[in-house]
């Protein structure tokens, strides 16, 4: 014998409807039925509306016919609360249940903040320009601000009160130097073929063809080695430095250094702006060869010269003061890409948005002070006569 099922059935939901009367200055809402999330209901806006708003001060409610409700009631009465303070109508929710009354209260309780919103105005030109230069002088603030944290960071080590270990150091020294030799080697060799390139296209009009050793020789030790190693260093160890730094900071990994009585700016910042310091010079030379190799690659295909000729040329054209001047500017730009790079990772907000906002800031800083630092060292080598 089959045995029976009963399968049980969801009562039906009444109606949610909403009817408009007028008693003297006052609209009064009528609902009834069920006003829950999952039934059909009516619009109190349009209600209030079709009622006419003559000689309409407040709102009240009736609901001794109301049945089930939940959210989507809430959400209705606030609608109103809404619309009542924007036609500057009183609003009286003495009519409403006590736990709609409760959440409305709590629901109001604390004002929109208007600061919370996004606005849309479009800025004149003088107030972004203004804007924009007023975010610039806070940024190169924050930069000064904290190379004096590391002025104060290397007093302690040199003290030998700081908490960075040795491998650190040894780490950051790999990291910014040995790893970044393929990338460094590759782009010099292909600029300095580009300079003879250039250079011999030219002068050999001239019959001055072997003066591109000098050159090439001169423009990559002095001037584009420096440059060009510095801004190859800002995209790749002063992105990472504050990538790393950055994500240290939403991790609250810092905050947690900060608790063991580590002083992160010892602990982080210092070994990786001295080692990125110390391998600049040796990048930078490294950069000048490999530049004068893809020189001399150029020179022997397209010149009709030896490479005892090239070579002998390319050396009497560098001085001491040319490849001392190079090694010095080299130490300028690797201390700023590191400064940019640490300070933003520092500085770093609390997401993964601002991690990646971050380390666009350190590069687009480091590069703006590598050309203004460039600027200023050319006019003081032209001055001295170096």
């Amino acid at each position: 014998m089959p045995m029976a099922t009963e399968t049980a059935q969801t009562p039906a939901l009444l109606p949610a409807e909403l009817a408009t009367s007028k008693a003297g200055d006052s609209l009064i809402l009528s609902f009834s039925g069920d006003w829950v999330l999952s039934n059909s209901r009516s619009s109190a806006n349009q209600a209030i509306e079709s009622a006419g708003q003559e000689n309409l001060r407040r709102i009240r409610y009736d609901t001794q016919s109301l049945g089930e409700w939940d959210t989507a009631l809430i959400a209705e009465i606030a609608g109103i609360f809404q619309y009542a303070n924007a036609n500057d109508l009183q609003h009286d929710p003495s009519g409403l249940p006590e736990g709609v009354q409760s959440l409305l209260k709590l629901a109001f309780s604390v004002p929109d903040r208007t600061d919370a919103h996004r606005h849309a105005g479009e800025k004149s030109f003088l107030e972004a320009v203004g804007l924009r230069t007023l975010d610039t002088t806070e940024a190169f603030g924050n930069l000064t601000r904290f190379t004096g944290e590391f002025v104060l960071a290397c007093g302690r080590t040199l003290r030998g009160k700081s908490t960075a270990r040795l491998s650190e150091y040894l780490l950051c020294i790999q990291e910014a130097g040995i790893e970044a030799l393929p990338i460094v080697g590759l782009i010099s060799f292909l600029i300095g073929m580009i300079f003879a390139f250039v250079g011999v296209m030219q002068l050999s009009d001239f019959g001055a063809g072997i003066y591109t050793a000098d050159l090439v020789a001169v423009a990559m030790v002095r001037e584009m080695a420096p440059i060009m190693t510095a801004i190859l260093m800002a995209g790749r160890t002063g992105a990472a430095y504050a990538a790393t730094l950055g994500t240290m900071k939403v991790n609250e990994e810092i905050d947690a250094l900060y608790t063991v009585g580590i002083n992160p700016v010892d602990y982080l910042v210092v070994p990786r702006v001295i080692a990125l310091v110390l391998m600049m010079p040796l990048l930078t030379m490294y950069a000048s060869l490999t530049g004068i190799l893809g020189g001399l690659a150029v020179a022997l295909s397209m010149l009709d010269t030896t490479l005892l000729q090239y070579m002998t040329q390319t050396s009497n054209a560098l001085q001491m003061s040319t490849l001392l001047g190079g090694l010095f500017k080299s130490l300028i730009y690797g201390a700023l890409v590191a400064l940019a790079g640490t300070q933003q990772g520092m500085a770093c907000g609390g997401s993964a948005m601002a991690v990646g906002q971050a380390t666009t800031r350190a590069v687009v800083m480091g590069i703006i002070l590598i050309v203004i630092s460039a600027a200023i060292l050319t006019v003081i080598y032209v001055n001295l006569g170096i």
